[in-house]
């Protein structure tokens, strides 16, 4: 990595990959901005895409679920859960009736081989890409697997930049070091990216926080605040697994001590989408999490209710 630290710094500040604190006490300065490009409309609900891997139906399914609901779906990328290439599953998503925001990591591709999945994804009609300099694959994970990170995050943005493709990034309000996540999302933005999603804090204070700070530092391009959505013990886990990501202790346990968990989960999530988007400068908000440990269709059809209610909203 040239520009850090990433959103995978433990809360004692040590490297997620390596032993030892992050390198990156600070924000590195992008040293150039963007040349102008016109602005982008951030959609009002952005979702999470869980699907079965290498299942071309469970893929169409979960797609034609939330499509109705969701003004675009997030495809991620997983260290230790292939599936289909990029441009492949973005086409079978269109198809589908969904549009896809497609996820693209530094970890498993050379900057060759980023250039083509920019390139076949512009060709079929994916507009937006979200660049992640990626997660480091775990040890114990594909032990006989190189990783490559010819680039990282940032430079990933400027690349799918200068080709004419919406960059999308990622940022952790909440991860060490916190003073320098704003000035971070900030260097981003003058790397060419138009349009940020912040992964899940504790509170709605904590985002109308960074957003304070962000703006000061000179953020203009709009941003999506993530909604935990969960429903049972697993799906709250998942959303808890990497560093800087966090739940409220409180609505986790009225969530699953609920005598409806499915209803209460639903409910939580609609009213954390009401608080985040009353904050100055968040225009929409990301369903982030698979949902339900049931089973893709199930938590699709969670986050398709979540998302029908979000836009019900007054």
């Amino acid at each position: 990595m040239q520009f850090g630290p990433c959103g995978g710094v433990r809360q004692d500040g040590a490297c997620e990959m390596r032993p030892g604190p992050c390198v990156f006490p600070d924000a590195v300065p992008w040293p150039t901005p963007a040349p102008d490009t016109p602005a982008v409309s951030a959609p009002l609900v952005l979702s999470d895409f869980s699907c079965a891997p290498w299942d071309p139906v469970d893929a169409a399914s979960v797609a034609a679920t939330l499509a109705p609901a969701c003004d675009a779906v997030l495809v991620g990328e997983h260290q230790n859960r292939p599936d289909f290439p990029p441009t492949l599953i973005g086409r079978m998503l269109l198809d589908s009736g969904a549009t896809p925001w497609i996820t693209l990591s530094c970890r498993d591709r050379n900057r060759i081989v980023l250039e083509q999945e920019l390139r076949g994804l512009d060709l079929i009609g994916v507009r937006t890409v979200f660049c992640v300099t990626g997660d480091g694959r775990g040890y114990d994970v594909r032990p006989d697997v190189t990783q490559t990170f010819d680039l990282d995050g940032p430079r990933l943005v400027a690349l799918a930049s200068s080709l004419g493709m919406v960059a999308a990034v990622p940022e952790t309000p909440t991860a060490p070091p916190q003073h320098a996540r704003p000035i971070r999302l900030v260097q981003k933005q003058r790397a060419g990216a138009r349009i940020a999603v912040l992964n899940h804090v504790t509170s709605p204070a904590a985002v109308a926080e960074f957003m304070s700070a962000a703006q000061s530092a000179g953020l203009s391009i709009p941003v999506l605040a993530a909604v935990a959505v969960f429903s049972d013990a697993p799906s709250a886990a998942v959303l808890q697994g990497l560093p800087g990501l966090e739940l409220d202790p409180a609505v986790v346990a009225a969530v699953l001590d609920a005598p409806d968990p499915i209803e209460a989960g639903i409910t939580a999530a609609v009213d954390e989408a009401r608080a985040l988007l009353s904050i100055d400068g968040v225009e929409g908000v990301n369903l982030s999490g698979s949902a339900s440990a049931s089973g893709t269709g199930v938590g699709a059809t969670i986050k398709a209710e979540v998302a029908a209610r979000i836009r019900a909203l007054p």
